[in-house]
């Protein structure tokens, strides 16, 4: 007997069908029997959940950003060293690759931003939180003398956030030079300028070191 889902899965599972959609379909382009599809459902059933489908379009954007705000503010939140933090957070704001659904969503909503006032209103706002991030990092690097900033922290903090934008563009329409990698070195270099820091520590993007696994220890007779 399968167990039946609750509303809070369903409506988890429609957001990332809208996504689905909109990425395939357009953002201004996506219809409602699209996310049904997506979603393996009706359109009436979708409209049970979300009888507006502005608000789960919305909602699916929202969804999509909370990756480049949220989530990146979890993932330094336990590094102590500013270098290190901004390393990880240049690092982790490009996509993994061609295929990222979340850049790739971010994409079609910057294409209908200049049409949709909502979408430009979201698209504005994840990018000024995102500069208040990077000004976070570099303002405490620079307090305990880490960094020695070449122009304010708006400047580069915004700069940090275009480059970010830019490059990870070339990495969805598979530029045949740049991948997630050479993006962050790309940016690291300006970063690098900006700070007065080498920045040079490692810090894999894509994989993780293999712990070693240990060898027991013998016990003496």
């Amino acid at each position: 007997m399968t167990q039946r889902k609750s509303k809070a899965d369903r409506r988890i599972e429609l957001i990332d069908a809208a996504r689905r959609a909109m990425i395939q379909h357009g953002a201004e382009g996506v219809h409602l029997n699209q996310i049904a599809e997506e979603a393996g459902l009706t359109s009436g059933a979708v409209l049970y959940h979300y009888p507006d489908l502005r608000d789960l379009l919305i909602e699916a954007h929202h969804a999509g950003m909370e990756r480049f705000y949220e989530q990146r503010i979890k993932k330094i939140s336990g590094i102590a060293d500013p270098a290190q933090k901004l390393m990880v957070t240049i690092r982790s704001g490009l996509p993994q690759g061609p295929d990222d659904a979340g850049v790739r969503l971010l994409c079609e909503l910057g294409g209908a931003a200049g049409r949709n006032r909502v979408y430009g209103t979201l698209l504005t706002t994840l990018y000024d939180r995102q500069v208040s991030m990077y000004q976070t990092i570099l303002e405490v690097g620079a307090a305990q003398n880490v960094f020695t900033l070449a122009q304010d922290s708006e400047t580069i903090g915004r700069n940090l956030v275009a480059l970010e934008d830019a490059y990870g563009y070339r990495i969805v329409a598979r530029h045949h030079t740049i991948g997630a990698d050479e993006a962050a070195e790309l940016i690291l270099d300006y970063a690098r300028l900006a700070t007065g820091h080498p920045l040079k520590a490692s810090i894999p993007h894509r994989t993780t070191a293999t712990r070693r696994p240990s060898v027991p220890r013998t016990q003496s007779a």
